[in-house]
Parts: structure tokens; C-alpha cells; sequence
């Protein structure tokens, strides 16, 4: 089996009207934290979460009437592995504000599923394990979780995707996918929840929109959890334990 390709490279070619498509395409690549190699090619670490920021790019670049090519390589010519590596951590640290992630619109859901597999990307970390513990808790208690790859996964009849690419829950715009299931389900009354999804929010896209005191604290003890449990089924029953408490904290009705 040959060596998984390191780097992931997106290349594309953009309309030259109008201009605000351009600047909003510059600056998504910025929040994503991709680096350029030169003009119009974009290159990221080879990631799930890599591959899904480009598909999302890819696909609404296509959507503006532009072209966009995604490709995997091991080698880069002409630069060496060490200079894409700062030229990733100096867009990391220069990039702009969080852009919008794609042009989905939030889902109405008149009616919630009971019993339903609900499938996300394996490796779950805090958007994907609160979006979980919200499904369990307030959504659909006898809800079943499926841990796949990122990449390459064909959803069978009955089964919910959330916070991976193209599912029917993940992220709208400037929402993570954990405030898009808020919205979606009719949830945003309770204002425990929305100071658990603004924490959830300020974390996953790593920027402090809402600035909560209690966000650092919580970052610090999923970054313990990611360390002390490879599992997936372990994470979302110890991240579980972490969401009911801070949901609490807030004033949340325990169970």
C-alpha cells in the first residue's frame, strides 16, 4: 500500500465579476488557514477537516460560475515539505475573520426522529461530540451514532449525516453544525443551550465571536479528552458527561 499523500491541494479559477465572490472566496481560504503556493493554488495539510473545508470551497466556487480542481500529492515542486509547513502556520496566524462556509440555508424540521442512526466522521472532536450529546438529549433520545471516514462514505435509506460534508445537519454560513441543529429543532428559546452552543461555536472555528469566560476552561478539558481516548464511543460518553455539566452550569434542567 503506497504512503498516504501528505498534502492537499486545491487549484482554481475564479470569474472576473464580481468582485465581492473574489473577496469572499480570498477570505475563506484565509480562515481555513490554507496556504499559497503561488497564484490561485491553495495547499492545506491532507486532513479530514482539511478535505472538507476545500470540498465546501470547491463546491461554491463551482456554484459562482468558476473551476476548481482538488488533488493529493506527497511531493510539491519546487518547495520543500518545510517551507509549506510555514507557510501554513504563518496563514494560520495571519488569517482573517471566520467566512462562511457554504451557501446551505438552516433546515426546518417539523417532527423529530426517534431511534435514527445518526453518522459523522470518525476522530469526533467538539462540534461533532456536543452536536451528539444535543441529539441524545433534546432531539432523539434513542439515537444510534456511526463513526465513518470522511471521504468516500454512501449514506444508506434512513440514516442522518450531521457535521461532515453534504450531510443534512453541518455548518450554515458563520453556525457550526451544533447552533444549526439548534435552530433546526426549535431549541433556541432555551438560553442554557445557546450559551453551550455559543462556547461549542467559539471553539470549533477558533475565534472568539462570542467571548465567553467559561470557553477557555472547556477548550483545555476536550483537549484532555482527545488525549485520554482514541474512541469515539468513549469520547461521546465522557464529552457527554462534560456538555450535561456545562449545560447545567447555565441553569440547563438535569435529566
Amino acid at each position: 500500500m503506497g504512503k498516504h499523500p501528505r498534502w492537499l491541494i486545491l487549484m482554481h479559477q475564479l470569474p472576473p465579476q464580481p468582485d465581492y465572490f473574489r473577496v469572499k472566496i480570498w477570505r475563506r481560504l484565509r480562515a481555513v488557514g490554507a496556504a499559497q503556493l503561488k497564484n490561485s493554488v491553495y495547499v492545506l495539510p491532507n486532513t479530514p477537516e482539511a478535505r472538507e473545508d476545500f470540498e465546501w470551497l470547491s463546491r461554491e466556487i463551482v456554484a459562482g460560475k468558476g473551476e476548481a480542481t482538488l488533488c493529493e500529492a506527497n511531493m510539491i515542486s519546487g518547495t520543500t515539505d518545510k517551507e509549506v509547513e510555514l507557510l501554513i502556520a504563518q496563514s494560520k496566524n495571519d488569517k482573517s475573520s471566520q467566512a462562511d462556509r457554504s451557501r446551505r440555508t438552516v433546515p426546518v424540521v417539523r417532527s423529530h426522529p426517534s431511534g435514527a442512526t445518526w453518522v459523522t466522521r470518525r476522530n469526533i472532536h467538539v462540534d461533532r461530540i456536543g452536536s451528539a450529546w444535543l441529539i441524545r438529549r433534546f432531539i432523539d433520545p434513542k439515537a444510534k451514532f456511526k463513526f465513518v471516514d470522511a471521504v468516500g462514505y454512501r449514506g444508506k435509506g434512513g440514516e442522518l449525516r450531521f457535521d461532515m460534508f453534504d450531510a443534512e445537519f453541518t455548518h450554515v454560513g458563520p453556525a457550526c453544525t451544533f447552533e444549526v441543529l439548534v435552530k433546526a429543532f426549535g431549541l433556541e428559546r432555551d438560553q442554557a443551550l445557546r450559551a453551550v452552543a455559543e462556547i461549542v461555536h467559539d471553539i470549533d472555528f477558533k475565534d472568539d465571536t462570542f467571548g465567553r469566560e467559561e470557553t477557555r476552561e472547556t477548550a483545555e478539558e476536550l483537549s484532555r479528552l482527545y488525549s485520554g481516548h482514541a474512541s469515539d464511543v468513549a469520547r461521546l460518553d465522557v464529552g457527554g458527561a462534560l456538555f450535561e455539566n456545562l449545560y447545567a452550569m447555565f441553569g440547563g434542567r438535569l435529566t
